[in-house]
């Protein structure tokens, strides 16, 4: 189950999140550096699956002055 959607939230979307990464590893490919964990799977799943609460840590990138949103218009 993804996280969130079983309470009708948004899950938590870890590409908008200053601490995750995308990682060398073809095995898991994506990573969490405020947890400190690699994964083949979203980190905000990983989280949700192994302590059953949302992930805290989730911190927004800061948007760099001039760049272009990624919000849909």
């Amino acid at each position: 189950m993804i996280a969130g959607i079983q309470d009708g939230k948004t899950p938590i979307a870890c590409l908008r999140c200053r601490y995750y990464q995308v990682t060398y590893d073809a095995r898991q490919p994506y990573g969490c550096r405020a947890h400190g964990f690699k994964s083949p799977r979203n980190p905000s799943q990983v989280v949700y699956e192994s302590s059953g609460m949302e992930c805290q840590l989730f911190e927004a990138k800061k948007q760099e002055p001039g760049a272009r949103s990624q919000e849909p218009e």
